[in-house]
């Protein structure tokens, strides 16, 4: 055989191989993405709005609910302190609607995620390349278990609690028990089903706890619910990524409802009239893996 053949016969030899063997001539081509996934952790610590520790107000009385599920409407990743809102990087907003008559968040569209559980999940060439250090969080709606006193049986109820700035609501199910809105509500909306038993209502104007350490230099408009933390390691977005970004957003839960007392027992009797005033997450810590 010819000296150019043999080349030749060598030369398909090796294509074969690489067609049989993906990691020899193809590269992974498959698009890395950005994954944020919730927390919620009844023993991180309990701020105030101001992003420092907080004990419960004189007078009131909080538990730690088991949350279901949760929905936020906006996620912003900033580089400093100095970062004002909405000069980050936004990488999510959630649908809003005007049909309520002013602004507010499309509750009927709204996305959900449990504990360690996925909220998101984006392409990471939709993240702009940078150093990031804080992130901003405008939470939506919560849904959770809280134990409650009810003609003196202690039982549990589930609490649906709107902390969005402004939220439209055709309807809404909690354990099976429909709710009928059709309007707006703004932040500290509630309702609360336990045994069949339903009551709504809604939380003062500004009493929705939430935490913003940057106060002072990034502040964010009251009744807004954008809860700020600080990455533990601040990361960074080069473009050369080769796996998934996988953030997680750790809530503090801790006593995060709170209720007027009637009844200084420290349990929730809404049947003697005790209320819900506050309803807010009570601190965010995010972090990073891949």
């Amino acid at each position: 055989m010819k000296k150019y053949s043999w080349i030749f016969v060598i030369f398909a030899v090796l294509i074969s191989s690489c067609a049989s063997d993906e990691d020899c001539c193809t590269p992974n081509l498959e698009s890395k993405n950005m994954i944020i996934k919730f927390k919620f952790d009844a023993t991180q610590q309990r701020l105030n709005n101001l992003g420092q520790p907080a004990i419960i107000s004189v007078g009131n009385a909080a538990q730690s609910p088991v949350f279901s599920k949760m929905s936020a409407n906006y996620i912003e990743f900033a580089s400093s302190a100095n970062t004002l809102l909405g000069n980050g990087e936004i990488i999510y907003k959630g649908a809003e609607t005007s049909q309520g008559g002013t602004m507010a968040i499309d509750f009927q569209s709204a996305q959900f995620a449990g504990n360690d559980e996925i909220f998101i999940s984006i392409p990471l060439e939709e993240v702009a390349q940078g150093t990031y250090n804080w992130v901003r969080v405008s939470l939506a709606y919560q849904e959770g278990s809280i134990n409650l006193l009810q003609n003196g049986n202690d039982i549990t109820g589930t609490l649906a609690s709107f902390v969005g700035y402004n939220s439209y609501i055709t309807n809404f199910d909690v354990n099976g028990s429909t709710f009928n809105i059709n309007e707006n509500k703004l932040q500290g909306f509630w309702a609360f089903e336990a045994l069949g038993f339903t009551a709504q209502g809604q939380a003062p104007a500004g009493a929705t706890t939430v935490p913003n350490p940057l106060f002072s230099t990034s502040p964010v408009p009251q009744g807004s619910c954008v809860v700020t933390g600080k990455f533990e390691n601040e990361f960074t977005i080069t473009g050369q990524e080769t796996e998934d970004v996988v953030v997680t957003l750790s809530f503090s839960v801790n006593n995060s409802f709170e209720w007027t007392e009637i009844n200084a027992d420290g349990k929730y009797e809404p049947a003697i009239g005790e209320q819900p005033v506050d309803m807010g997450l009570r601190g965010l810590i995010p972090s990073v893996s891949n």
